[in-house]
């Protein structure tokens, strides 16, 4: 009975490439034999979903698929790939996505790329700043202990580049065939090259500086620009600034984690600012203007008449601003009346006056 691939990889006949391209990573995570050791199932599904994407992955063999009904026996042959057995992934970290990309490319597996090296390391820096510079942003330099490429060789790690030689086992591809005999015939699969260990060459004379690693260890200083309104635990993403990669590979990530200082005026609730703000009972009582912190300086805020403790007081769009954009939070002053602690004569003859003349208020009664 002919194979119907649509119905192995769980989608419709109209599906599309990405939704195909999903369908399989899903069901080759699920049933790799490695992650099913006790499942002696899990390999011919494993089989049959590589079989099933290699057709559907690829537009050509698709269309024909859909037009004639053709199933594995017309599409294997003269690709270089043998889907019978999918044997060879096991233990070599294959990536799926790789993988099926690979389908998609319409070579199959015979087409593999030689291996490059390894793409750099990603580094984490964890870096204090203020709030100041947490809410207006700013410009920080860092210094990072990181792998580089070799100035001598430039990351080659031979001496010169005719230090380089070709794998004769691979002739450079990085990839050998191998092909086995069973019962009912042969099959054949690519595997990394073991003698050159799938780079597809060997260095003759390894670079003085490095010693053939084609990195070397240095100490760079980065400037970091923070922008307005981060928090604790916000995390910028550097492109490029990790560390070096293997044989002119990409280079790795830098993680700068931030961590804000704590205030010793200001605390921070998403973007607004908290403070209390010590009120003399006089500029309370009568009103006037005096001088506040602010983040970014001290500000002129008017004070009305009769102002009471605990009242809060609003400074709009002197807070932090949003990251997404969406504006920027407030100021918030609670307002704490002080009391002067040793008064003249004269200034307690002039409060009990007040308090005589105030008789409806709670001093008025208590001189009354």
């Amino acid at each position: 009975m002919a194979k119907d691939y649509y119905e192995t990889l769980g989608v419709s006949r109209d599906a599309s490439k990405e939704e195909i391209k999903k369908a399989y990573k899903r069901l080759a995570k699920q049933y790799h034999p490695d992650l099913n050791p006790d499942n002696p199932e899990a390999s011919d599904k494993f089989k049959e979903i590589n079989e099933a994407a290699s057709v559907l992955g690829d537009e050509k063999k698709r269309e024909q698929y859909d037009r004639f009904g053709k199933s594995a026996e017309g599409f294997g042959t003269g690709a270089g790939f043998d889907f019978r057995d999918f044997s060879d992934f096991a233990g070599f970290g294959f990536d799926f996505g790789d993988i099926f990309d690979r389908f998609f490319s319409g070579g199959g597996f015979g087409s593999f790329q030689r291996s490059r090296g390894r793409r750099g390391s990603d580094l984490r820096y964890d870096l204090e700043i203020t709030l100041e510079e947490a809410v207006l942003g700013a410009k920080k330099t860092v210094v990072i202990p990181r792998l580089e490429v070799c100035e001598r060789c430039k990351g080659t790690g031979a001496e010169e580049k005719s230090d380089i030689e070709t794998c004769k086992e691979c002739n450079g591809t990085g990839f050998v065939k191998v092909t086995q005999s069973i019962a009912f015939g042969t099959f054949t699969t690519t595997k990394p090259c073991g003698k050159c260990r799938g780079t597809g060459s060997f260095i003759k004379n390894p670079c003085s500086l490095c010693g053939g690693e084609g990195r070397r260890e240095h100490s760079r200083r980065i400037e970091i620009m923070i922008p307005a309104g981060v928090e604790s635990g916000s995390r910028l993403r550097i492109q490029g600034e990790g560390e070096a990669g293997e044989r002119g590979s990409s280079a790795g990530s830098l993680y700068i984690f931030l961590h804000v200082k704590p205030h010793e005026i200001f605390t921070r609730k998403g973007d607004d600012l908290y403070a209390d703000l010590e009120l003399p009972f006089v500029i309370a009582a009568l009103g006037g203007e005096i001088d506040v912190p602010t983040i970014d300086g001290a500000k002129k805020l008017k004070i009305p008449a009769g102002t009471q403790s605990g009242t809060i007081i609003r400074m709009k769009g002197k807070g932090a601003p949003d990251l997404n954009g969406s504006g920027t939070g407030d100021e918030k002053l609670k307002v704490l009346i002080t009391v002067p602690k040793k008064l003249s004569k004269k200034q307690k003859d002039l409060l009990k006056q007040f308090a005589k003349e105030d008789k409806k208020g709670i001093l008025g009664k208590i001189l009354s």
